[in-house]
This record gives C-alpha cells, structure tokens and sequence, in this order.
C-alpha cells in the first residue's frame, strides 16, 4: 500500500512538472491561479537544475535532468522501500 501511495505522489508531481513546462511556453497562463499553484510546487526542484544546467540558446534543457532525477529518485525510494518491507 505505502508502495502505491509513493508511486501516486511521484506521478503527481511528474504531471505537475509537464504541466509546468508547458505552461511556461503560454505566457498567457503564468498568472492563473492554476499555474501559480503548480508553480509553487515544482520551481524549486527545477531551480535546483536551472541553478548548475545553463541554457542552450533559447532552450532549458535542465527540466530533462529533472525528469530523469526524478524517476531514478523514484525507483530509489520504491527499492528501499520493498527491501524494508520484506
């Protein structure tokens, strides 16, 4: 059940990140509510990326890092999980 409930938490946030993104590229959006909110959430996880990742140009590449951070994260705590419950 913790498993579960760990995988849930993580795919919130992972839609929340995407939803993040691509509301970055709407600049129509970023002083709703909504965005605002999700903004709080996840800009200081991708600050901590956008803090050591520079831009290509025009594009941010640090929110790739962030993904793949989070899903090895994920599968970390997942693993250390299953091993404390066994």
């Amino acid at each position: 059940m913790l498993i579960y409930i760990v995988d849930k938490l993580f795919l919130v946030f992972t839609i929340m990140m995407f939803v993040r993104i691509m509301g970055s590229w709407l600049p129509e959006l970023q002083n709703s509510r909504f965005m605002q909110f999700v903004a709080f959430y996840t800009d200081p996880y991708l600050n901590v990326f956008r803090r050591f990742i520079p831009p290509l140009g025009m594009i941010d590449i640090s929110p790739i890092i962030a993904f793949l951070c989070l899903g090895i994260m994920e599968q970390m705590i997942k693993s250390l999980l299953i091993t404390i419950m066994t």
